[in-house]
């Protein structure tokens, strides 16, 4: 399901206008985006917890040339499914 299907999935189930479903899902990434930059984390009931997760400095390569390269540290954020999704999907 890519963005567009799910506006117009939850605008026909809810009731409400598309470009209504539109703002409060963007609106609801500015503010995961923001907490997750802040270092918090963001608990999303019956679905999951977003959190940013630090991944430290390493070595890698490059596949073009093989030679190595320093990949630098960095926070990613990472999804921690709740176990009533993990229910629904396992049927």
């Amino acid at each position: 399901m890519n963005q567009s299907e799910l506006i117009a999935k939850v605008a026909s189930i809810s009731g409400e206008s598309r470009r209504a479903v539109e703002a409060v899902l963007k609106t609801t990434a500015d503010v995961i985006g923001s907490t997750l930059q802040a270092g918090g984390e963001v608990a999303l009931p019956g679905i999951g917890k977003l959190q940013a997760k630090s991944k430290a400095a390493r070595m890698g390569r490059n596949p073009k040339t093989g030679e190595p390269v320093e990949i630098p540290a960095r926070r990613v954020p990472a999804f921690s499914a709740a176990k009533a999704l993990k229910d629904t999907v396992n049927g």
